[in-house]
C-alpha cells in the first residue's frame, strides 16, 4: 500500500469515529405511533421525543409498535429529535 492510500484509510476512519461519537445513545419507550414511520418516545429520563426509523429496521421490516422498548440516538445539536436503532425484546 503507498502512503497516500494509508492516509485515506486513516482520515475516513478518523471521520467515521468522530462521527459515531457525536451522537448520544438512549433508551425509551414507544408511547405514540405517528406517520411515516416516525414515533414519540418517552425515554429512561422522562424527556419525550420523536423519533423515526433507522434504514436498517426499514429494510428488515422490523416491526414496532406501542410499548416496545428501543434504542435511540440523539443528535447533541438537536435532543428533541432522534432515530430509531435498536429494538429490545
Amino acid at each position: 500500500m503507498s502512503f497516500s492510500k494509508e492516509l485515506n484509510v486513516e482520515k475516513s476512519n478518523s471521520l467515521k469515529q468522530r462521527k459515531q461519537k457525536k451522537l448520544v445513545d438512549m433508551e425509551g419507550i414507544v408511547t405514540q405511533n405517528l406517520s411515516n414511520g416516525k414515533f414519540r418516545l418517552k425515554l429512561e429520563n422522562g424527556v419525550e421525543v420523536i423519533g423515526h426509523l433507522s434504514g436498517k429496521i426499514r429494510q428488515n421490516h422490523i416491526k414496532i409498535v406501542v410499548g416496545d422498548k428501543v434504542t435511540v440516538e440523539l443528535s447533541p445539536y438537536d435532543l428533541t429529535k432522534g432515530r430509531i436503532t435498536f429494538r429490545h425484546r
